[in-house]
């Protein structure tokens, strides 16, 4: 029992074996043991990582080449004494640090979380006295009383139990609570069929156990677990990781293009090495696109609103467009593809087998045999069933807030749920026939048994448990109204075809009893009894799921299905659901064989793995990324959030999800509906479109401001526009026009298309192409008009003006076209689609005019009012580029339908 040598396998070893190796029996440790055990142990709470300081998570915002660009824009304008300009461009820098140095601060609460999720009080017997005490002073070898209701405050050896049922959903993801039992287990059983452990952090949900502490801390399974968590490293988004290579090169492009520019007019036109050095800075004021970032945040924020009314909550802004690239969809079962509320969908007896229609515990909902409805009042040995389902039963289910509630065992509401649909009142029929003696389950007999009288004093038992253990006690079979001898072939022969569905089966018996019998004991039951039938139970999936799912799969988007829950199960409801067409499930002991290689052809082939711990998770994400897929991984319990930090985005349940999923995903979904995540990813795609149309804008727009510069120096003259009116431009187009582009709606067939590779380049082919068109093509207007009005013999500051308002102008064309990428912009839809769009140009040619016509900006930026010729040849230079791209649009349209 020290820290260096791996921890024994306590489900293995005898209860004799178990007190040995920690030196301790069952009245539990003495005083003299504490003090010492004190020393080596520790406290039983997770330690806490060293978290980062403010000022090292502070800076971290700044650590990003958009952001080192913005800075140096902001030097540039302040060196050029643009004190009003260097502000703004500092206020963006300050405003998306403050954004991700906020959102960082919340997704650093993950482990404080899990923290909180350790129970605070512990019953424990020392010296042989029981004793009530903190959590965080238990030590290996103590003795742990449980209850229900308690959170299991260490891992447990349980040797004592009493219908002992644990709620472990936090670590295994199974809605069905465990049954616990003290008997040695086989070393290979995983963590989930561990019947004879008490993991902490678990719930009791019924039942009474003793079981010696084993592991405390760290070295309990929720500390291992945190201990995932920390040794997860989060990931970059593709789109940040697209970003910092696209920044990267274009940094590289204008320092270089500026210093070949200089470096030619100092050799060429022996122009001064300070008149040069301005214009490279003209130059690089012109060719950084500072809006850039800016626009991304805004674009990120208003998907963050759209996607919060489908019912997902981004906790991350970058995670919104991370949705747009996913490739594969790692999904839990329990809640999230299926409603997480048990439901019998089938009643066996030795008659007919019949289907329940209606889910969850809403009790709407009907009978049917051979596909004919049918009511229970017409069948009787069905409607003995659903009372005998109702009387031997502890469940309650009510209505409450136009909700239907369950408050117990998930199976027993299942059934209480099925007397409902019946027809039966579940109060008049305990009034009827009271209970004066119950048989509790318990894992050692599994079964539960009933005694009840009706009030003509006739004795009777009902008893529903194991089917294999049912079936065994059972001499005849209820058929046709009467009592016949058992065909046992008949019920396992249907059994295996309702096992196959993946549903769970429990069967329902019945035992007559003198009248004057008032307790019940096991030889009253042992044998003789009447087998009623076998009740099919499963929780079924959302309705929404299967097109939801469906929906994935046309956008080219793999749906594998990661479960704690049993294969079978797992794969029933996921050929339900269209994520299987055939058996093609793994389990966790099979993963465990497998090395990397076999692993990577293993999720080719696998859609579906079953029986899963934390540690499968994690390892089957990052198999999934080291083939370059974009992940998501939904989940709700504790076992899940090492996976969900992993995975490019982790998608957490908001309704019955735990805190520290929340806290260690990107999204939450209220509604715990997949469905949601298929519209989530629609959401990202267009979001990720309206980023890539502000580049498409963006990028010419400052290459048309930069060419011109360079053409000026090229040929020697006076700069067409100077860096204060660049910087200028930038600004207002950016805050009007390039913003209006973030509110594009959706394009059309957005999740018919493939995701696009983690690795795509930003700048496309086809986006290159374009830049270097329309940069040449705002040149031409831009610098020609320049030098129209100069021959013509206007001022400097008049063909500036001039150059100005052209390349606004031009810009304002351009948004238009920009707007689609390879449609047609010459359609009512597109001109009216956006309103956002049409308030921006107009917001902007009122600045415009203040910017040619207003005395004091005419002071500020040396402009000139222009006369209307002017403004007739701005205008039609404007129409000339807005035809020349549409025309291309045409061109690159029938060249790639010939290819397809």
């Amino acid at each position: 029992m020290n820290d260096q040598t791996p921890p024994p396998a306590w489900h293995n070893l005898e209860l004799k074996q178990v007190f040995a190796r920690l030196n301790t029996s069952k009245n539990g440790l003495d005083s003299s043991q504490l003090a010492s055990r004190q020393a080596q142990f520790g406290e039983n709470r997770l330690t806490p990582s060293k978290p980062r300081s403010v000022l090292q998570r502070l800076l971290a915002q700044f650590n990003n080449i958009l952001i080192y660009i913005l800075l140096a824009a902001a030097l540039i304008t302040a060196l050029l004494q643009h004190w009003v300009d260097c502000g703004v461009i500092i206020a963006v820098v300050l405003l998306n640090a403050l954004i991700g140095f906020i959102q960082e601060g919340k997704a650093e609460k993950a482990l404080d979380a899990i923290r909180e999720m350790l129970s605070h009080q512990a019953a424990v017997k020392r010296d042989g006295t029981t004793l009530l005490v903190p959590a965080e002073s238990l030590l290996p070898g103590d003795i742990v009383l449980l209850q229900s209701g308690d959170r299991v405050p260490a891992d447990l050896r349980l040797f004592s139990d009493k219908a002992l049922h644990i709620d472990e959903s936090i670590l295994t993801g199974e809605s069905i609570s465990a049954e616990k039992h003290p008997h040695p287990l086989e070393v290979s059983r995983p963590l989930a069929d561990r019947s004879n452990m008490a993991y902490s952090g678990t719930l009791v949900n019924y039942g009474q156990g003793i079981g010696v502490v084993v592991a405390t801390g760290d070295h309990t399974e929720i500390g291992h677990i945190s201990a995932l968590l920390n040794t997860v490293q989060p990931l970059n988004t593709p789109l940040l990781e697209q970003m910092a290579r696209f920044g990267h090169w274009l940094s590289a492009a204008i320092l270089l293009i500026a210093l070949l520019s200089a470096l030619f007019g100092i050799l060429v036109h022996q122009a001064s090495v300070a008149e040069m050095f301005l214009a490279a800075v003209g130059l690089i004021v012109a060719a950084i696109p500072e809006g850039l970032p800016a626009i991304m945040t805004i674009t990120l924020a208003i998907g963050v609103q759209s996607m919060a009314r489908r019912n997902a909550i981004i906790r991350r802004l970058p995670a919104v467009e991370t949705l747009g690239s996913v490739t594969v969809i790692c999904s839990d079962k329990t809640g999230t593809l299926t409603r997480n509320e048990m439901t019998v969908q089938s009643v066996l007896t030795a008659d007919e087998h019949f289907q329940v229609n209606g889910v969850g515990y809403d009790p709407h909902g009907s009978f049917s045999c051979n596909q004919q409805e049918l009511t229970p009042t017409q069948q009787p040995v069905l409607l003995e069933l659903c009372r005998a389902a109702v009387l031997c039963n502890d469940a309650r289910v009510f209505k409450e807030d136009e909700q239907w509630i369950m408050q117990g065992d998930p199976t027993e509401g299942a059934l209480i749920t099925l007397g409902l649909k019946a027809g039966l009142d579940t109060a008049l029929e305990h009034a009827e026939w009271p209970r004066s003696d119950v048989i509790p389950f318990e894992s050692q007999h599994r079964f539960m048994a009933t005694l009840h009288h009706d009030h003509a004093g006739h004795g009777f038992a009902y008893i529903k448990g194991a089917p294999e253990r049912i079936l065994g006690m059972c001499h005849y079979q209820r058929k046709q109204g009467e009592d016949q001898p058992l065909e046992p072939a008949y019920w396992h022969q249907q059994m295996e075809l309702l096992a196959q569905q993946g549903q769970r089966l429990l069967a329902i018996a019945f035992k007559s009893h003198p009248g004057k019998q008032r307790e019940l004991g096991f030889n009253d039951i042992r044998e003789q009894l009447t087998l009623l039938g076998v009740v099919g139970i499963i929780d079924p999936p959302r309705d929404e799921v299967i097109p939801a799912i469906a929906k994935c799969r046309q956008a080219g988007i793999q749906v594998k299905m990661i479960t704690g829950d049993h294969a079978t199960t797992a794969t029933a409801i996921a050929r339900q659901i269209g994520i299987a067409d055939k058996q093609c499930s793994l389990t966790g002991e099979q993963l465990d064989q497998l090395d990397e290689q076999q692993l990577q052809k293993a999720l080719k082939e696998t859609t579906v793995f079953a029986r899963t711990s934390p540690q499968h998770k994690l390892r089957l994400v990052q198999a999934l990324q080291a083939r370059q897929e974009v992940v998501a991984m939904t989940g709700d319990g504790v076992n899940d959030a090492p996976a969900l930090k992993q995975a490019d985005i982790g998608i957490a349940m908001g309704q019955k999800g735990t805190e520290v999923a929340k806290e260690s995903a990107e999204m939450v979904l209220t509604d715990d509906n997949f469905a949601s995540i298929s519209n989530a990813v629609e959401e990202g795609r267009t979001v990720y479109d309206n980023l890539k149309k502000a580049i498409l804008f963006i990028l010419p727009t400052n290459g048309g401001q930069a060419f011109t510069l360079v053409a000026a120096i090229l040929l020697g003259i006076a700069l067409p526009i100077t860096p204060a009116q660049i910087l200028w431009v930038n600004m207002i187009t950016a805050v009007t026009l390039a913003l209006a582009l973030a509110f594009e709606p959706q394009e059309p067939q957005v999740m018919q298309r493939p995701p696009r590779q983690r690795h795509q380049p930003i700048l496309s082919r086809h986006l290159l192409w374009r830049t270097l068109s329309v940069s040449a093509i705002i040149v031409c207007a831009t610098f020609g008009l320049f030098l129209w009005e100069q021959a013509q013999g206007a001022t400097l500051e008049y063909a500036r003006t001039v150059a100005v308002n052209t390349l606004v102008m031009c810009e304002i064309a351009y948004l238009f076209s920009a707007r689609t990428f390879t449609q047609s912009a010459i359609s009512w839809q597109n001109f009216s689609g956006n309103p956002y769009a049409l308030l921006a140009v107009a917001a902007l040619l009122l600045i415009q005019l203040s910017y040619t016509y207003l005395p004091a900006l005419q002071a500020i930026f040396e402009t000139q009012p222009l006369t209307p010729e002017s403004w007739v040849a701005i205008t039609l230079s404007a129409i000339t580029l807005f035809i020349l791209v549409e025309f291309e649009k045409k061109l690159l349209f029938r060249y790639r339908s010939k290819r397809e």
